[in-house]
């Protein structure tokens, strides 16, 4: 037989792999690698990937698959080491809301105690803003480092470094989110817990802290599968050597007061600058001790290096390491229009999602990946749940660059806040903690 007759024997069929998980049974653990490596060459065919997510998605898989899955998604591609780096590594991951803006002070301040922090971010899409485009805001900035810009960021006295995740950490996993976004796939907590977890253990940090949010701007809008998902990915963590924690938060209401790019980032600085809202600041801190903690110093007094300013003076010189000027001043927007009060009263509510869609509309996000996002379009709270609002005085702006966007976002914002009479009890922004 010649060589070009001859196809090479595969040791497993998609076709079984599929039967397996559709029947509720646990896919053995070569049957699972060989799946995931013969989908990332391209001998197995996204309907039959398809159809196994499906599987998944309907009958879930036990905690020793979940860990194989994510090996065999981080064997895909390259694995990041800091082994020679000198000092301990901690990474955050947010599963995204509105107005979640916390990685841009948190880097900055952890890193001040010595600590590196290798802060692989993405893009946003639809209403959930990305940090790149937030920081992109800012004149000069750039997110695409080599390895070595990277590791030579995080050895010298920044210390952090905020940029884009290369091509090379976990493609199959690139591959397989692309396909559940088109398969109504995206929502199984396997391959959510996967897909994130494969890229932050390929990464290759000591320690990692999650954020995973509920409500009505979280991607997990119920508590109870964002508890799920978050336990699982602490799991996943764990078994990878990879110390994890999580922490479950509101994301009910908008975090802050500013929703978008540029408004995000001068927020931040605030935050940096011993200011800014206190529900952020909140967050920053609490993440900032878990991150601290997972790196040895747990005693460590974030508060006091926050307001003192070292965590600013690491901002800033992160921004020049990356060739921007933090000084610069941000996009400002051609268009506003402000939205008053109607009543005298409490803000009673204010859901975050709708306020993610009408910034989205505004020009702050992406419908599709190739978009480009207007760094100036958002919103400005003025006023949050437990407020005291007057009729008439502003409740909060919209910014665009084109007034033209202002009647969508508008409309999505119908029934999106109330005013009572009694100011509403206040809810805990951080829920719980998860460990192994």
């Amino acid at each position: 037989m010649s060589g070009e007759q001859q196809a090479a024997i595969e040791p497993f069929d998609a076709v079984d792999v599929i039967r397996a998980k559709r029947d509720g049974g646990a896919v053995p653990d070569d049957a699972l690698r060989w799946m995931v490596d013969a989908y990332t060459r391209g001998y197995v065919s996204d309907a039959q990937m398809a159809s196994f997510a499906m599987a998944v998605l309907q009958r879930g898989m036990q905690r020793d698959e979940i860990r194989v899955l994510t090996d065999a998604m981080i064997a895909s591609g390259e694995r990041m080491s800091f082994a020679n780096l000198g000092k301990k590594t901690v990474d955050k991951h947010s599963t995204g809301g509105v107005g979640d803006k916390i990685t841009l002070p948190l880097a900055p301040l952890v890193a001040s105690f010595g600590v590196a922090v290798p802060q692989l971010s993405g893009r946003g899409l639809g209403h959930t803003g990305g940090t790149l485009d937030k920081l992109e805001s800012i004149p000069g900035w750039r997110a695409a480092l080599s390895n070595d810009e990277m590791l030579a960021q995080m050895q010298s006295d920044v210390g952090a470094v905020i940029c884009a995740a290369g091509s090379g950490l976990a493609p199959a996993d690139k591959k397989l989110y692309a396909l559940r976004d088109v398969t109504g796939t995206v929502e199984a907590i396997p391959l959510i817990a996967s897909s994130i977890m494969s890229k932050k253990i390929a990464e290759g940090t000591d320690a990692l802290v999650l954020d995973v949010k509920f409500g009505s701007g979280a991607f997990m809008q119920d508590i109870e599968r964002a508890r799920e998902l978050a336990r699982t990915m602490v799991e996943l963590g764990t078994d990878s050597g990879v110390a994890t924690t999580a922490l479950l938060t509101d994301m009910n209401v908008p975090l802050g007061l500013a929703i978008g790019n540029a408004n995000e980032v001068r927020e931040s600085v605030e935050v940096l600058a011993g200011g800014g809202p206190a529900d952020v600041r909140e967050l920053t801190i609490a993440l900032a001790r878990e991150m601290l903690a997972l790196s040895g110093l747990p005693e460590a007094d974030v508060e006091a290096v926050l307001d003192g300013g070292r965590a600013m003076d690491v901002w800033n010189a992160m921004i020049r390491a990356q060739g921007g000027d933090p000084h610069a001043p941000l996009p400002t927007p051609r268009e506003t229009h402000t939205v008053t009060a109607d009543a005298d009263g409490f803000v009673t509510r204010m859901d975050a999602l709708p306020f993610g869609v009408a910034a989205w509309r505004l020009g702050a996000g992406r419908a599709r990946a190739e978009d480009p996002v207007v760094h100036a379009a958002g919103i400005d709270l003025h006023a949050k749940p437990g407020d005291a609002v007057r009729a008439g005085l502003p409740l909060f702006t919209l910014s665009a660059d084109d007034d033209a966007r202002f009647a969508r976002a508008l409309e999505a914002l119908e029934g999106a806040w109330a005013i009572g009479a009694e100011r509403p009890a206040s809810a805990p922004l951080v829920r719980e903690r998860i460990t192994a």
